[in-house]
């Protein structure tokens, strides 16, 4: 009979978060990493996207996007029943089940964009296998809180007015992973019954980015970010008011680029952007000294750089939507807020709390991370900076800076992938314990 014991239960699920975190690695390293340097030398050496296949672009960014953040955020999801103190048995092979339809999905999508084999039939079949491996997710952390393992007593929960402003920022950002899904599966049918290749039309393109980029992984790391930065930055508690306007202006936002009111989008979005980073008080003198121990010392200043990047991502969005002719801005918009936003708090938060996660684990490597994080800023800085002018005066300067943007980011990615991979497979420090809540 299967051990239920809390003791149990909590490794099973620190067994399955290293999974999601292994899983997302790799997407992140191969076809996420590694095709989006190989697209952006094959557009550095023609100077132009043209002849390069907009479905391996396409392919690029969902493994970015679904397959490492969605992969991080379903795994941590699952094992946030334990750190929140309500073990349940069922969620663990719930989660092997999310974990096997998920990682079948990313990597069909992936195959049918790059190899075009079949891509009829495994385009729209790929968007089923993450959408029902979502659901499953999305079921179990919504009906957590009705049942409990046995023995172990269940968390009062709190009424629905009192839910912390910080959750309903996660549960705002779950709803836009849901409807990010939805699309992905309506699209990804729509192209099999009409188009001619597994490419999704640049119109429609265009705002499903809107909704991938901005309607999960930002809102999550808002959610997050109010839950932890005040711990780990030592700042003061996060304006409740002031994040509720960034949401809303945010969804509002996101609607807006549904609709095509691109120039009213951005402006929404620098709205929230800027209301978020005031709420949250990333950049006010903190109340207390910042936990650093087991982590590089530089890791408060790169979370406060990485909402400097969200600022110039909203702002250049403002630019883009008035001013873009050749896609060069409205790529150096989206490279700042997915690299320069989303996966500088990955590489500084998750090295921050996914070792703790784990079985208490240390980082390998104060040093690694600090320099997988000093070249994914730098990568990309040169990146954002030589985009527009390449793109849009075809400056020959710029052009051969890009393919040095790529590879500093593919040595960062491999630093930060080293060190948090390296780190889960040692064995821990302390015998295997129930984690006390932050």
């Amino acid at each position: 009979m299967t051990d239920q014991s809390p003791a149990a239960i909590e490794i099973a699920l620190q067994r399955l978060l290293r999974a999601y975190v292994f899983t997302g690695l790799l997407f992140l390293l191969l076809p996420g990493t590694f095709l989006g340097v190989w697209n952006l030398v094959s557009i550095s050496g023609r100077h132009s996207l043209a002849g390069l296949s907009p479905s391996w672009l396409q392919a690029h960014g969902h493994a970015q996007i679904f397959g490492w953040v969605g992969t991080f955020i379903i795994g941590i999801g699952y094992y946030s029943l334990a750190k929140m103190g309500r073990l349940l048995p069922f969620a663990v092979s719930r989660g092997w089940a999310s974990w096997a339809l998920w990682t079948a999905g990313v990597t069909l999508r992936w195959v049918a964009n790059i190899s075009e084999w079949k891509w009829r039939v495994l385009l729209p079949a790929s968007a089923a296998l993450q959408l029902i491996g979502f659901l499953i997710f999305f079921a179990t952390v919504s009906g957590h809180q009705s049942k409990s393992a046995p023995g172990v007593e269940r968390a009062a929960s709190p009424p629905r007015s009192n839910i912390e402003t910080w959750m309903k920022l996660v549960i705002a950002s779950t709803a836009g992973f849901l409807l990010a899904l939805l699309m992905n599966q309506v699209v990804s049918i729509y192209l099999a019954m009409t188009s001619t290749r597994p490419e999704i039309p640049h119109w429609l393109d265009q705002r499903f980015l809107f909704l991938a980029a901005w309607g999960f992984p930002v809102l999550a790391v808002w959610g997050f970010n109010a839950r932890w930065l005040p711990i780990f930055l030592g700042l003061r508690k996060p304006s409740g008011g002031g994040l509720m306007v960034a949401l809303c202006a945010c969804g509002c936002g996101i609607l807006a680029a549904l609709l095509g009111r691109f120039r009213l989008a951005t402006a929404l979005l620098l709205t929230a952007c800027i209301a978020a980073s005031i709420a949250l008080r990333v950049f006010q003198r903190p109340q207390k000294p910042a936990k650093t121990r087991g982590v590089s010392t530089s890791f408060p200043y790169f979370v406060r750089g990485a909402y400097v990047w969200l600022l110039v991502a909203a702002a250049l969005g403002v630019y883009a939507a008035q001013s873009d002719v050749n896609g060069g801005i409205w790529g150096a918009s989206r490279h700042a807020l997915t690299v320069g936003f989303l996966a500088t708090m990955v590489f500084a938060i998750g090295q921050r709390v996914l070792p703790a996660f784990s079985g208490m684990r240390l980082l390998y490597s104060k040093t690694l991370m600090f320099a997988s994080l000093a070249l994914l800023n730098f990568g990309c800085l040169l990146r954002v900076s030589s985009e527009i002018p390449a793109y849009e005066a075809n400056l020959h300067a710029a052009w051969s800076t890009l393919p040095i943007s790529a590879l500093t980011e593919l040595a960062a990615v491999t630093l930060f992938a080293l060190n948090l991979g390296v780190t889960l497979l040692l064995p821990p420090p302390y015998p295997a314990v129930l984690p006390q809540s932050q």
